[in-house]
């Protein structure tokens, strides 16, 4: 057998759609398998919220996923799922769905290579098992973590669509194929501006192989209105900021049409002053790229130590390049450059489309995105302020998916190879057992890519909810201690009476008026006195808001040097700044929010580290659970029975043991919390240490109380089990 030398467009080529469905089912199921059944950490719980309320995420506010999620979740409600679960699949979904044209575009390359139609099927198939159990692509298809799995879909859609234009260039009606793809990057955009990264790879096909194309004015007369109309989706965010949801991140609302669309379509140049600043991301304020924050030799090897993740991240715990892992890495690493190989023998066009594109997502993001040093990689660089706050793996899942696709066609390469050399009379037949290496990464990374039965993130924001007494306020230190508690009041309903408030939003001029407008009398949430019978006493309802400053009051507080001290007066105690102390802005406005609102609200801190420690109030410190609870009165001087100081030896913190215990014993949810096999996500396992402090102290209190001695082992022992999740779980400990 030889390689086919005749066009597949003269040859009628028949893209193998059936094929490509049954693939992308197959994948949709792998995903169901492992899917999550409820929230997760970061962006996830956000995300699921705003789609559900069609409120606004943070900047840019993705408008096509939140309207897009919001439909979703309406169709699959008769299947009685919940709506985590829905918005879920549909992360699964659209990661499948872009596996069937990843499978398609595998296959046109393939029908090259063989003569035998079924061959270029298996290869096809080989290459989308590769790309859709990439450990990332894994991960992130089968929870709704960010948006990316729909700009994921948008990519492989337009790529598909690239490579039937240019199968069909000389047909008539075949810019439909073109004015499609543009139509899918100017609506994928409003998703994420990931979604337009096959720009520049469909570019220079065009200009490659019929670059006349881009100067027909029947072309440009189509295509100009469908990228208008692409774009138009950002004018959700204005109209819904305007009717003010729950969550409005950014609050980008315009006074004008005319405005929002100056903002809309300059991209933030111009216009509507919010909009521009939500669709430029003006809050983070990031460096421009030649000012970098790492060497880039640096975010290289953070990118490099991802990509030695995928092909068999369950093989050893430890998140550092250079294990056992290695040699996968280089197998599929490997296999992937005979994947390209193939595609430059195959076709010089496509090749160069689908290297601009590999390149873009990999080369051009590594130098686009700036990253830090990675958040486990250079430990010679101590301040963790220099890292990363989490792995940033999931910005890559494109180039990842890409590249186990290259890997497939690499593998299939190999493949027909060895068919040609092999004596037999059906010599594919009898070298197929070489395909089997498309499915290691499907055993290798199951166990760490699988989301199946974690509870984690939903069962800790209840407990930490569930810690505040009624109508209280929470403050939190920043996105991820945050998000899950939104989830749980927007989603499940659960305590949308407490006020949760980041302190890292103080900073920004909309938040502290919204938090204002929400807990205004006729917009307080009702405190469910029936979500946990007996844990908490009749509590009214607040009389009124949480800051009683104004608008423009609340514009005009910044960052400040004391010239003096500064005494600020609460009921029964007072707390003294010295002169020099810096009080920025979220500090002054957080302890505005404390001043006004303490008659009324009690006050709670997610920890007494952070935002309470800087404010100098660690000292009135009183833990609920989880929990800590502003105190203003001496805590040494005849304290409440139920109030019990641990030893120094175990930081000496008060407890309301009476209520910490009711909430240990009672309340809490431990659900892939205690006694789990992997904590895959390395960067949150302050949360199983959190419980492993919190069982630990109470046992120690537990003793100063001299409550039965069971109850103090019980609580040891308790913390031995949390201590094996905290430090990875049973199977997921690196080897020393």
């Amino acid at each position: 057998m030889t390689e086919v030398d005749i066009d597949p467009a003269e040859r009628g080529y028949r893209p193998p759609y059936l094929a490509a469905a049954l693939a992308a089912c197959a994948v949709l199921v792998l995903y169901v398998l492992t899917l999550a059944p409820t929230t997760a950490f970061w962006d996830t719980s956000e995300y699921i919220a705003t789609a559900h309320i069609l409120g606004i995420p943070h900047p840019p506010g993705n408008p096509l996923f939140v309207v897009l999620g919001k439909a979703w979740s309406i169709l699959l409600a008769p299947l009685g799922f919940s709506i985590a679960v829905r918005i879920n699949l549909l992360a699964s979904v659209t990661s499948a769905a872009a596996s069937g044209f990843l499978y398609l575009v595998a296959h046109r390359v393939l029908i090259e290579l063989f003569e035998d139609r079924w061959c270029a099927i298996v290869g096809a198939a080989a290459s989308t098992i590769l790309g859709a159990t990439a450990f990332t692509v894994w991960n992130q298809s089968n929870v709704n973590e960010k948006v990316y799995t729909i700009s994921v879909l948008v990519i492989a859609w337009v790529t598909w669509l690239a490579i039937r234009w240019y199968d069909r260039k000389d047909d008539l009606g075949s810019e439909r194929y073109l004015l499609g793809a543009i139509f899918l990057l100017s609506l994928g955009s409003t998703n994420h501006l990931m979604s337009v990264l096959p720009v520049p790879a469909l570019t220079l096909l065009i200009l490659f192989t019929a670059p006349r194309t881009l100067l027909r004015n029947a072309f440009l007369i189509r295509a100009v209105p469908l990228i208008l109309i692409g774009l138009s989706f950002n004018f959700v965010l204005p109209v819904r900021a305007g009717l003010d949801p729950v969550i409005n991140e950014g609050d980008p609302i315009c006074e004008s049409v005319i405005g929002a669309a100056q903002a809309i379509y300059s991209n933030g140049m111009i216009g509507c002053p919010m909009l521009a600043d939500n669709l430029t991301r003006r809050q983070y304020q990031p460096p421009p790229v030649t000012q970098r924050k790492a060497p880039f030799s640096a975010q290289f090897a953070m990118y490099m130590q991802y990509f030695d993740w995928q092909w068999s991240r369950g093989w050893n715990p430890s998140p550092l390049p250079g294990t056992g892992r290695t040699v996968f890495t280089l197998l599929f690493g490997v296999l992937g450059l005979l994947g390209l190989y193939s595609v430059f023998r195959v076709d010089r066009s496509m090749f160069t489309y689908i290297l601009t594109l590999i390149a873009t997502l990999s080369f051009g993001l590594i130098i686009y995105l700036n990253f830090r040093y990675g958040y486990s990689l250079s430990p010679e660089i101590a301040d963790r302020a220099e890292h990363e706050v989490r792995e940033r793996d999931y910005f890559y899942v494109v180039s990842f998916m890409l590249w186990g696709f290259l890997a497939g066609i690499g593998l299939s390469w190999v493949w027909y190879r060895f068919g040609q050399v092999v004596r037999s009379t059906r010599p594919y037949v009898s070298t197929a057992p070489i395909m089997i290496v498309a499915l290691l990464p499907l055993f290798l990374n199951w166990s760490w890519a699988s989301r199946a039965e974690d509870y984690a993130a939903r069962d800790w924001a209840y407990d930490l909810l569930m810690s505040v007494e009624p109508y209280g306020i929470l403050f939190t230190n920043g996105d991820n201690d945050t998000f899950p508690l939104w989830y749980l009041q927007e989603v499940e309903g659960i305590r949308s009476d407490v006020t949760v408030i980041v302190g890292q939003y103080l900073f920004t001029s909309w938040y502290p008026k919204q938090l204002q407008e929400l807990t205004m009398p006729g917009r307080q949430r009702i405190f469910d006195s029936e979500i946990s019978v007996g844990l908490f006493g009749v509590h009214e309802k607040p009389n009124g808001t949480i800051l009683d400053l104004t608008h423009e009051q609340m514009d005009q507080v910044g960052a400040s040097r004391l010239g003096e001290s500064l005494t600020i007066p609460f009921p029964g105690m007072a707390v003294t700044y010295p002169a020099e102390t810096v009080l920025n802005r979220g500090h002054q406005l957080a302890l505005s929010i404390i001043h006004d609102s303490i008659d009324e609200r009690p006050i709670f801190f997610a920890s007494t580290g952070g935002l309470m420690s800087e404010l100098g109030l660690d000292q009135w410190a009183v833990r609920h659970g989880l929990a800590v609870k502003l105190e203003m009165r001496s805590l040494a001087a005849s304290p409440p029975e139920e109030w019990v100081q641990g030893t120094a030896e175990f930081g000496g913190v008060w407890f309301d043991l009476d209520q910490s215990l009711k909430l240990y014993d009672t309340v809490y949810q431990y659900r892939g919390i205690r006694n789990r096999s992997i904590w895959q996500d390395r960067s949150t396992l302050n949360i199983p240490w959190q419980y492993y402090a919190l069982a630990l102290q109470l046992s120690d209190v537990a003793r100063n109380a001299n409550l039965p001695d069971e109850v103090a082992r019980r609580l040891e022992s308790d913390a031995l089990d949390f201590q094996v999740v905290a430090e990875g779980g049973v199977n997921g400990t690196p080897s020393q």
